[in-house]
């Protein structure tokens, strides 16, 4: 169920934190109950996928040991549990109305068709998996609800797109089973790329004028931009000197990494807090 991937889905909290609605109560049950829908279905989504690979796991040094690949969990049970996890998800997601449910089953059927093809599809499995935090972002603005900023959901897409690239670059060496392979150049081209334009786009999205007014025509999330930068810049070092391949354990086993996000959502809450936000 890799029960620790669903740091991901803090992307469901983003908006609004980012609206002000971090101290709205009845606006943060909305969005935590939707956040914990896209638990549930992500988990679900790593049960089918396990069910799919297990061959291939078999394999691999590491992923021979997951439940079904080592034959602890029998592919019937796994799909049970998946399909349970599924309905109750869907049930939950309508705590943060119709919208954020749809946006939930938008998510589902792009995480199946990752399972079944897409994944094997060489930038289109990169893109399917940046879709993914994306409709985490929607879901998360229609449960509030809040109009989304069109900077934060193009920074969250192309945050997203860099790790799912990143992931890869350790990968590329020894790619297997259905995954694309790809030339470590390309990789290298692509990742600096995106560490690029993620990072204009969230400059860009602090001066927005709808981040600024919602701000009280405060500019001050500039001042977060240098947080960004670095946690960017140590990202990619821990990527090239390590192989960085799981972001998420990336995260928690390194402290220079961890202390930023932590301090960069400290400093970014304040900000919002302080200027009122938006109700």
């Amino acid at each position: 169920m890799r029960v620790r991937h669903w740091l991901k889905n803090g992307f469901v909290l983003a908006p609004a934190v980012f609206a002000g609605h971090a101290l709205d109560a009845p606006a943060m049950e909305r969005a935590l109950a939707v956040a914990a829908a896209f638990c549930l279905a992500s988990s679900a989504g790593y049960l089918v996928n396990d069910v799919l690979d297990r061959e291939a796991d078999r394999t691999d040094p590491v992923k021979r040991f997951r439940p079904v690949a080592s034959k602890a969990m029998s592919v019937a049970a796994a799909l049970a549990w998946a399909v349970a996890l599924f309905a109750a998800a869907a049930v939950l997601s309508l705590e943060g109305g119709a919208a954020a449910a749809l946006a939930l089953a938008g998510y589902v059927a792009v995480t199946l068709l990752y399972s079944l093809f897409l994944k094997s599809l060489a930038v289109v499995d990169a893109m399917a998996v940046a879709t993914g935090f994306l409709l985490r972002l929607v879901a998360g603005a229609f449960a509030i609800p809040v109009t989304i900023s069109h900077w934060l959901v193009v920074c969250g897409f192309l945050l997203a797109l860099l790790l799912a690239f990143g992931k890869r670059l350790p990968e590329a060496a020894g790619a297997g089973g259905r995954a694309p392979r790809y030339p470590l150049s390309y990789l290298h081209d692509v990742v600096t790329m995106l560490a690029g334009v993620t990072l204009v786009a969230y400059i860009l999205y602090t001066v927005a004028p709808d981040t600024t007014r919602k701000l009280g025509g405060s500019n001050a999330l500039l001042l977060t931009v240098p947080l960004v930068l670095f946690g960017i810049m140590r990202y990619l070092l821990l990527l090239h000197r390590e192989g960085a391949q799981d972001p998420t354990a990336t995260l928690f086993r390194d402290r220079a990494l961890l202390a930023t996000v932590v301090v960069w959502i400290a400093a970014a809450g304040a900000i919002v807090l302080a200027a009122g936000g938006t109700r």
